[in-house]
């Protein structure tokens, strides 16, 4: 397999889906149990298939464009364009009316009810319109539930952390630049590893640069951070792999080796062995996947069980910290001063401007 590939502009389109979807077993049973018992699951998965254009005008009356066009024409085209990125099944179309100067469309995917906005124009959509600030009564949910995924872990004295991503999943990037700071901040404080899904979703070059950091880590562990640091602001591999130190030859020779043994050029050429036809295998870490049940990028695994975080790396190091014995809690658990502020999904540093933080591809 060739290491040294060009990396790729970052993509303008989210073609995520949802790691409901991805987690799906062969017997669509289950899969069809797990959307009804969790109805948000379908609007994420919706909504991760797709760029969200987010918008703020002081007059939408008419759209972005200021071409109006009906809302029976703005729903159809909406249901027409999902229709071409749900992973199966079919959205139809509820009603669709008026509402705060946006069409309102409801829809009606895997037996559940959406709501989705579309400006006038029917060249964007919303989620919905949501107030910038949180109630109070939302912060204190948001902080029981915190709470409450804290009581969940099972403790230790050395905490087991586990980070499931794909590479070029922008969700997983962006939960890889919240929690190296925790991992940093904790050093060997916790056994720690960057692990991959067992499935791709951005085709060979993420293949490549799997394999890339599952190799550093493996051999060159002590240039992991600066190698990733670098790497999810740039996607320059080249650039980075020479800014950290990497050894570019005992690299190549764990490429080589890692390929052989996991088949991943193999699985990327055999689209008969695609998962649900669409998603090459990749199998490092297919027994851990299985194990965990993980199902998408990112999912964190904290002694042995999938754990919830928001993703700012204080959120991260108190979500790791809350897995330690009581006797066994370093100190910098009680004085995090890391940044309570979440980076944007996708490369580079910017701050989310988004409050959720639980989307996954």
């Amino acid at each position: 397999m060739e290491d040294n590939m060009p990396e790729e502009k970052k993509e303008t389109e989210n073609k995520e889906t949802p790691s409901q979807v991805s987690q799906k077993t062969e017997k669509k049973s289950d899969f069809t149990k797990k959307i009804r018992e969790n109805p948000w699951i379908v609007s994420t998965a919706i909504l991760a298939l797709l760029l969200l254009v987010v918008f703020f005008t002081g007059n939408m009356g008419g759209g972005i464009t200021g071409k109006t066009i009906s809302k029976d024409e703005a729903g159809k085209n909406l249901v027409e364009f999902l229709n071409t990125q749900v992973p199966q099944g079919e959205v139809t179309l509820k009603s669709v009316e008026e509402e705060k100067g946006l069409y309102k469309a409801t829809l009606s995917y895997q037996g559940q009810e959406i709501p989705m906005y579309v400006t006038k124009d029917g060249k964007n959509m919303v989620q919905g319109v949501q107030k910038l600030e949180q109630s109070d009564s939302q912060n204190n949910q948001q902080n029981n539930q915190n709470t409450q995924n804290q009581q969940d872990i099972s403790k230790s004295d050395k905490p087991e952390v586990e980070l499931f991503i794909m590479s070029f999943c922008p969700y997983g990037t962006q939960a890889q630049k919240g929690i190296l700071p925790a991992f940093e901040a904790l050093g060997d404080k916790i056994d720690s590893e960057i692990r991959f899904v067992n499935y791709l979703m951005h085709g060979e070059k993420e293949a490549h640069e799997n394999t890339r950091q599952y190799c550093i880590q493996k051999e060159q562990e002590d240039k992991l951070n600066d190698y990733l640091t670098c790497f999810l602001d740039s996607q320059n591999s080249e650039k980075c792999l020479d800014e950290a130190k990497v050894d570019k030859d005992k690299l190549q020779t764990c490429v080589e080796n890692t390929n052989e043994e996991y088949n991943v050029t193999e699985l990327l050429e055999d689209k008969s062995s695609y998962r649900g036809g669409r998603y090459p295998q990749y199998n490092i870490h297919k027994d851990l996947n299985e194990k965990y049940g993980v199902g998408g990028s990112p999912t964190l695994i904290i002694n042995g069980k999938q754990v919830s975080s928001s993703r700012s790396p204080a959120a991260y190091l108190n979500t790791i910290c809350s897995a330690f014995t009581e006797d066994s809690k370093p100190d910098v658990c009680e004085n995090n001063n890391l940044s309570t502020e979440a980076y944007s999904p996708g490369f580079g540093y910017d701050v989310s401007t988004s409050g959720n933080t639980n989307a996954q591809c």
